[in-house]
């Protein structure tokens, strides 16, 4: 597909396919797709950026153009919005963000009446409409759409996601100390409040969102200032959402910054203990720490490994029998509790974990994993990789040299222009060496226009 990616439409807010008129459409098309079915809802919520009101209110005129009620739940988590389709029995759920991205990006994910991302072939029939649409003018369409007006927020939506989530789990942690990044984004008030009704003492930073500071040097992609905080307010364990809180980055008691390898390390040898986990073991990607991989299997855990995406990983959790599952950026799935990664249902069962061990975070995460070294990098265009003859040939180099003591894996990003490069082996210095080679080779090759 060419407009959806791993994550739904994401891209610079305003700029096709985020401008207003490919809006109205999506809303439409998706409020047509829910009344063939038999529905009637829709389920739409949003992050905190400025450019949120204003494509959701696009979105909504689509929706009653095809004559579908609208939920509106406001600035709620991405999570929340699939959680609501469910509680609500609705035909399908929109959330306007860009997750992680700067606020400058936006984005919309869309999902089904089972509370999971679109399929891939209902994202293709839209994406070929509006592509079709995107070089005709506004007025080959007979007529001009009238304005977009916000639809009024529904007050008790918010509070039967938090009812639902708090239901799953103890509701006195210990009065365990929380320290919460909240990004600046959709997760700035639901966040602090969730873990505050299950018994913690929480301390919120980055809950002051003004449209332009979400993900702003905070939050799951810069967690760093959590971890220190988490250190020097001696609190039990930190944790940093991403501007949609459907992922999670963790600390310990002692600043020490957890993923989402550990994350599934902790968890699934839990449920082994006390018999919750299934014999489809936990599902990873290709992306997660080979560490993690051999810790498992000292357990005895089953452990496969998935595309990257949360919808990649949802399918192999339900082919495998696996009820735990997620990715290192901290995108956790559990079976039995939502078929969404929710960021505040991890720091739950992370903190519910914590009270019932009585022992410190850092007593848990005992994974040990393998040197890693992960590169991003900037590129002009898609060229398949192996059409390019420098990052094949150092591609090549680097297996060769590795053998099985490691691997290599490269791997365009599905939301952003770059090239993602992942390198494991055994020696620190080997994995920066050819991590350093490897990036070389496509930033000479992939990084700037072609001749």
């Amino acid at each position: 597909m060419k407009l959806f990616g791993t994550d739904g439409l994401r891209g610079r807010a305003g700029v096709f396919p985020l401008d207003p008129r490919s809006l109205r459409l999506l809303g439409r098309e998706v409020g047509e797709s829910v009344r063939r079915e038999g529905g009637e809802r829709v389920v739409l919520g949003g992050d905190t950026r400025e450019s949120t009101p204003g494509m959701t209110a696009e979105l909504a005129a689509g929706l009653e153009g095809s004559d579908c009620r609208i939920a509106f739940a406001g600035v709620v988590p991405t999570p929340a919005v699939a959680e609501l389709v469910l509680a609500l029995g609705a035909g399908a759920g929109i959330s306007v963000s860009a997750s992680h991205n700067p606020y400058e990006d936006n984005g919309v994910k869309v999902f089904g009446s089972d509370g999971r991302k679109w399929p891939d072939e209902k994202e293709e029939m839209v994406e070929e409409k509006l592509l079709a649409k995107a070089g005709k003018r506004e007025t080959e369409d007979g007529k001009r759409e009238p304005e977009a007006v916000l639809p009024g927020v529904d007050p008790n939506l918010a509070e039967l996601y938090l009812s639902r989530l708090l239901a799953r789990l103890p509701r006195d942690l210990g009065r365990l100390e929380v320290l919460l990044d909240a990004a600046n984004g959709a997760a700035y008030r639901i966040g602090p409040e969730a873990l505050r009704r299950a018994g913690c003492r929480v301390t919120a930073v980055a809950d002051r969102p003004d449209g332009r500071n979400i993900n702003a040097q905070c939050g799951a992609m810069h967690p760093g200032g959590m971890a220190i905080a988490t250190r020097d307010n001696g609190a039990d364990m930190g944790v940093a959402l991403d501007g949609d809180a459907d992922r999670a980055i963790f600390a310990d008691e002692t600043g020490r910054l957890l993923d989402g390898d550990d994350i599934l390390w902790i968890v699934a040898r839990r449920w082994k203990r006390e018999g919750r986990l299934s014999t489809g073991g936990v599902v990873g990607t290709v992306m997660s720490n080979f560490g993690l991989e051999k810790a498992l299997a000292r357990e005895g855990i089953p452990f496969h490994r998935a595309a990257v995406g949360d919808r990649s990983v949802a399918m192999l959790m339900e082919d495998t029998g696996a009820e735990l599952g997620g990715e290192t950026s901290g995108h956790i799935l559990f079976a039995p509790l939502s078929p969404a990664g929710d960021g505040i249902q991890t720091a739950l069962v992370v903190v519910s974990i914590l009270s019932e061990a009585g022992h410190p975070l850092s007593l848990l995460a005992t994974l040990e994993k393998s040197p890693q070294e992960l590169r991003n990098v900037p590129v002009s265009r898609r060229e398949p990789l192996e059409q390019s003859s420098a990052v094949s040939r150092a591609v090549q180099r680097a297996q060769e040299r590795l053998g099985d003591r490691g691997r290599v894996f490269l791997r365009y990003s599905g939301t952003e222009p770059l090239l993602r490069i992942l390198v494991e082996t055994t020696d620190e210095n080997e994995v920066r060496e050819i991590a350093d080679e490897l990036e070389a080779a496509a930033r000479e090759s992939l990084s700037s226009p072609r001749p």
